[in-house]
């Protein structure tokens, strides 16, 4: 087997792919464009359609099982319960859908997750399922770095990347429901 060695992305190329970024995610009715299942440490399955329930999340991820250092007892983190990034970022830092699912997200939505469109408390129809913005940051980690670089990690958690929330958004499920790939995303 050959290793292919994954060449990452320059904060200058990142940052110059953001515009275009910018000028053509939508901001309220966008797409999903991946749905991620985590079901064991360091495994990405991609699933055409998936459940998601307010109790457990999206059905058969980790998350439950995920260790936090924001609860006190150290239990799952309830406002970090689905993971979601902006297909269109993880498009570009990832070079492209083949390495998408690396970032650790379980959604994918190509739509405007700025606090501006959707600050904490929005809801998002998605399928037949109901989700809701929570205020719990989302930020690169040491993961992150190794899969996609430092500059990466510098450009989803500078300044203008965090107000952006480039590295993405926390929601939790409200109603539960069906959701597919390609379904709309759209704010209620």
């Amino acid at each position: 087997m050959t290793l292919t060695l994954v060449k990452h992305l320059t904060l200058a190329q990142l940052e110059a792919g953001l515009d275009e970024i910018l000028r053509y995610t939508p901001k309220d009715k966008g797409r999903l464009m991946m749905i991620v299942r985590r079901p064991s440490v360091g495994v990405r399955e991609e699933l055409d359609e998936a459940q998601l329930d307010p109790v457990e999340g999206l059905v058969g991820d980790t998350w439950r099982m995920r260790k936090s250092k924001r609860t006190a007892d150290g239990s799952a983190h309830p406002d970090m319960q689905l993971n979601i990034m902006s297909a269109r970022v993880a498009d570009l830092i990832a070079h492209g859908r083949r390495r998408m699912a690396l970032a650790g997200d379980q959604l994918f939505i190509d739509l405007d997750l700025t606090d501006a469109n959707l600050p904490p408390g929005s809801r998002l129809a998605l399928g037949s399922a109901i989700i809701e913005v929570t205020a719990e940051p989302h930020t690169g980690c040491g993961k992150f770095i190794e899969r996609f670089g430092v500059d990466a990690a510098k450009f989803v958690n500078s300044s203008r990347g965090r107000e952006l929330h480039l590295r993405g958004i926390n929601a939790r499920v409200v109603q539960a429901g069906t959701i597919r790939l390609g379904d709309r995303a759209r704010k209620i």
